[in-house]
């Protein structure tokens, strides 16, 4: 994950030099509240996106396991009716023989 250089403390505590020819303090503050609050909406939406993230590769993880699961089921299910079927043509097998045979 990308790490910032500055924190919204760090934004907020930065003390310029006045200087004969320098910049308006009461300009540069206003502008420096305007990159606070940005900022802070930028961590609050990255926050958000990353607990939506996270919940998504949850709710991922889950459906992988339930599809596991249910191919499980149908492999089984597949065998088992594999089976019946085998059985219910040896049966049918089994009666046309007795029948073929009692004539």
């Amino acid at each position: 994950m990308q790490t910032f250089e500055l924190t919204v403390q760090e934004i907020l505590d930065k003390q310029f030099n006045i200087d004969f020819k320098g910049y308006n303090a009461q300009e540069v503050d206003e502008f420096l509240d305007l990159v606070i609050h940005d900022y802070q909406q930028y961590d609050e939406k990255l926050k958000e996106c990353t607990d939506t993230l996270l919940k998504y590769e949850n709710t991922i993880e889950s459906l992988k396991n339930q599809i596991s699961d249910l191919q499980s089921r149908l492999n089984l299910q597949s065998e088992v009716s594999t089976n019946t079927s085998n059985l219910d043509v040896l049966r049918r097998l089994s009666r046309l023989e007795a029948e073929v045979f009692k004539k």
